[in-house]
């Protein structure tokens, strides 16, 4: 069968992530620039391959204070490190989970996202779009992002803990 490329629509995508902030409610943060590409065996994402990124340099939290911050090298170090990539070990869409390699500041780590196939529909201008649905949690100091401050009554500032939600949208490739 056919190998088919399928390209990000980034316009019709988002890449969202949330933290804990002072341990009582979360901070919701977005990857705006992100490309990604799809390749499936034609129409049938069983054994797709999938490869990712997002330009860090983009990210926003609705505060530019807290997003300087996670620019800077407490977090992120986008000057050394511009971008997040996740390259696909496996997936398959009847299982709703993809595992692949998340590289953040050039530290590689397998993770598990789980994931949904919400179908495919042509747009007006006939194009043949597939729709994903992508959620999971990392552990945030297992890619060097380990920056915290202790409270005073116990907990930290910022959790370990990583939720990513995405809504992403592909256009199939004549």
């Amino acid at each position: 069968m056919a190998t088919t490329k399928w390209v990000l629509d980034p316009t019709h995508s988002e890449l969202q992530f949330k933290v804990k902030h002072l341990m009582i409610t979360n901070v919701t943060g977005t990857l705006p620039a992100i490309s990604g590409e799809v390749e499936s065996d034609g129409d049938n994402f069983t054994a797709a391959s999938v490869t990712f990124s997002a330009d860090l340099s983009a990210i926003s939290t609705n505060n530019d204070q807290r997003d300087t911050h996670l620019k800077s090298g407490d977090f992120f170090d986008v000057e050394k490190y511009p971008a997040i990539s996740f390259t696909s070990k496996s997936f398959n869409a009847a299982d709703e989970k993809i595992t692949g390699e998340l590289t953040i500041r050039d530290i590689t780590k397998t993770v598990t996202l789980n994931v949904s196939f919400d179908g495919t529909a042509k747009d007006p201008w006939g194009n043949e779009k597939a729709g994903f649905s992508l959620n999971g949690k990392i552990n945030r100091n297992d890619f060097g992002l380990s920056w915290n401050a202790a409270l005073e009554t116990g907990g930290v500032l910022v959790s370990e803990d990583v939720k990513i939600h995405a809504e992403l949208q592909f256009v199939k490739q004549a």
